[in-house]
């Protein structure tokens, strides 16, 4: 039985879980919770964990320690120990880097924002390889010219090094199909990739049930023999 007195402490449930099922076995926010150990006596640990993970789908790798601290009851202490497992994660996977070759291998990697209830448009910077080299969060909110800039975008692969990049975004309606302002922006994309470079291999649309491949629907200006140049 819980000791109510300690209430803002995390459950032994998640930490018996992960022992008998491992950490695979966890869900984002049971994981934040073990990282955490204890909440505040103004916030259960299982509210701010949840909290966290909304700040980390919505934060660019650089702004996650700022984002964490914006949040009450967060202090310097738990925003670096989320912002520590992140790092120590992400070199420990590196050698994951499994290049890729079909839409359907990018998927796995953005699944996570299509149950998202805001819509969240994504850079993922390759290298030569067509292996991943990172994934930003460039905006959220309606996709539209002004939010998506290639500036930004393109900007951002040239710092990477990247050889060639795919955008993603979800749709939390849950229908994949790309309007027409999806449709112009990455064309936009495609054309300003072109004169950089730095070739958009695809935009990758998810939902919850399904995605939708500009490239394997054959919706890239050079899936249509279209000519390539800046509008």
């Amino acid at each position: 039985m819980i000791n109510q007195n300690n209430s803002n402490k995390i459950k032994p449930s998640v930490r018996e879980i992960a022992m008998e099922h491992g950490l695979s076995f966890l869900f984002n926010e049971e994981l934040v919770m073990l990282i955490l150990g204890s909440g505040t006596s103004c916030m259960p640990v299982e509210v701010m964990a949840e909290k966290i993970v909304e700040v980390l789908d919505d934060s660019d790798p650089a702004d996650v320690v700022d984002n964490l601290l914006r949040l009450k009851g967060v202090g310097q202490g738990k925003a670096l120990a989320v912002a520590a497992a992140l790092e120590l994660g992400k070199r420990r996977s590196s050698h994951l880097c499994a290049p890729i070759k079909s839409s359907s291998d990018v998927v796995p990697y953005v699944q996570n924002y299509a149950v998202s209830k805001k819509e969240h448009f994504l850079l993922l910077t390759l290298n030569g390889s067509h292996e991943i080299i990172q994934i930003h969060v460039v905006s959220i909110g309606t996709l539209n010219r002004t939010l998506i800039h290639p500036r930004e975008i393109y900007g951002t692969a040239m710092r990477e090094d990247a050889a060639a990049i795919i955008v993603c975004h979800n749709h939390p309606s849950g229908n994949c199909e790309p309007s027409e302002e999806d449709i112009d922006v990455t064309h936009n994309l495609e054309r300003v990739g072109e004169i950089m470079g730095i070739e958009l291999l695809d935009h990758i649309i998810v939902c919850r049930e399904s995605y939708y491949s500009f490239l394997d629907n054959k919706m890239l200006l050079r899936n249509q023999n279209v000519v390539v140049k800046l509008a």
